[in-house]
């Protein structure tokens, strides 16, 4: 069986201010761990997740649930400047195209 912390959102960089690889959690963001390689910057990092949800569990707080298990509806708002809408919502008009479906098309390719 695969833990929740199993499913968390794991991610290892190189810092160059550091002159060391960082081991981030999405889930948890004030967290890191600083390593000399990237195995080690992973390895680091899922072992403070563990730490740090087993201190949430041990004092009744709520636990992060993992990216990858939460239900997206996919909708979300964006506010942007007048102008930028009046742009896009001009060329959806020439594409003769909605402008969620002009938002949609941008967002994807990013």
């Amino acid at each position: 069986m695969i833990s929740e912390i199993d499913k968390y959102t794991y991610r290892v960089t190189w810092s160059d201010e550091d002159e060391e690889f960082v081991g981030l959690c999405a889930e948890f963001s004030s967290l890191s761990w600083l390593a000399a390689s990237p195995e080690e910057a992973l390895r680091g990092i899922r072992t403070i997740v563990n730490d740090c949800v087993k201190d949430m569990i041990k004092n009744e707080e709520d636990v992060p649930k993992p990216i990858s298990t939460r239900k997206h509806s996919g909708k979300f708002m964006v506010r942007v400047p007048p102008d930028v809408h009046r742009l896009l919502a001009t060329e959806a008009a020439e594409s003769g195209v909605s402008l969620n479906r002009i938002a949609s098309a941008k967002l994807a390719r990013w």
